[in-house]
């Protein structure tokens, strides 16, 4: 479904923008991810909205086929937020140790505190961290809106599977301008 609309009170969820993965080989650098997030949480700032800054600290348990990446022990600073983002004491922080952001923390409690009814997001990886939260915040009924190029993967597959296939199912996808341009035209 293309962007129609950002409710009044959404939210933007920034997924993993840690140092914890500045050196994974993304497919889209990771430079670019982040340049057009900041466009969203300067546009998300300026229209006094909230903003969730998400790290991942870990990972559920249980075995798995394949490798995990973020298995630690991790360096001192694997979750810190790229300095990019440029934290503010009212931002959001929620630490996860799963992929998606909401199924083992107060995440969702604390934005329908706010009132929030819709969430826009961005960061790593598509394909798990963005996906997962995504899938969960619209389980839990909020609206979705998903900036594609402000989030990458390390597979391409799965970048494209999440893009093409899943995230049309589960809200509206733009890019970060777009979403920009129908937040400054819902005020103007």
């Amino acid at each position: 479904m293309p962007l129609t609309a950002l409710d009044p009170k959404t939210a933007l969820l920034v997924v993993d923008l840690q140092k914890g993965v500045l050196n994974a080989p993304f497919i889209t650098p990771l430079g670019d991810v982040i340049k057009q997030t900041r466009l969203l949480i300067d546009a998300f700032r300026k229209h006094g909205l909230p903003i969730v800054l998400i790290n991942v600290a870990g990972g559920a348990p249980g075995r798995t086929e394949q490798p995990r990446r973020h298995d630690g022990p991790f360096a001192a600073d694997f979750t810190d937020f790229l300095p990019e983002l440029d934290r503010l004491p009212e931002d959001i922080v929620v630490t996860k140790k799963t992929w998606g952001a909401f199924a083992s923390t107060d995440l969702e409690k604390r934005l329908k505190g706010l009132g929030v009814t819709q969430v826009v997001l961005t960061g790593v990886a598509t394909g798990t961290g963005v996906e997962a939260t995504a899938r969960q915040a619209y389980e839990a009924g909020f609206n979705v809106t998903l900036a594609r190029d402000a989030m990458t993967d390390v597979r391409p597959d799965g970048h494209e599977y999440s893009i093409n296939t899943v995230f049309p199912r589960l809200g509206e996808t733009g890019d970060a301008q777009q979403i920009v341009d129908l937040l400054s035209s819902r005020s103007a």
